[in-house]
């Protein structure tokens, strides 16, 4: 069953069980992934929208949750981070498991190590090859700012 499917029927479960939180949310993702499908046949590289292009969609999801919730923290917007955190829940489930800041630092120095990289003129060449091995898996934000430590030293 594809992701696209597999949100459809989430999304008929919620409206049976009339979760609102869960209705709302999934109506929001099938509403991106329109906007996706129509991008994706109007432009110049024709193609059908598939799993990965909605992994991508999610990531940058995810991360929009994820900056709505700190700035709701900062200003003490309980109602509001309550919905975002419900928003970003729900999307991250879709999604593999993110590796731990400790365990992306720990890839991060192994692959230092295997290339050689020495300088931060390396950082693209290591960046390449954690795209590689590790898309779904690693949050490159924070791999830059490691990467930048381990390669400034």
């Amino acid at each position: 069953m594809s992701l696209k499917e597999t949100i459809e029927t989430e999304y008929k479960n919620a409206l049976k069980s009339k979760d609102k939180t869960k209705i709302s949310t999934y109506r929001l993702i099938l509403s991106s992934i329109k906007d996706l499908d129509i991008a994706n046949r109007s432009g110049p590289n024709k193609k059908e929208t598939d799993d990965e292009d909605i992994k991508k969609l999610f990531k940058k999801m995810v991360k929009q949750r994820a900056e709505s919730i700190e700035i709701y923290k900062n200003n003490n917007r309980t109602d509001l981070l309550e919905v975002e955190q419900n928003e970003y829940d729900i999307l991250t489930s879709f999604l593999p498991k993110q590796l731990s800041e400790d365990e992306t630092k720990k890839i991060c120095e192994d692959l230092i190590l295997k290339l050689g990289a020495s300088s931060i003129k390396d950082m693209g060449k290591v960046m390449g090859e954690l795209k590689k091995k590790h898309s779904d898996e690693i949050d490159f934000a924070k791999a830059g700012i490691f990467l930048k430590q381990l390669l400034n030293k």
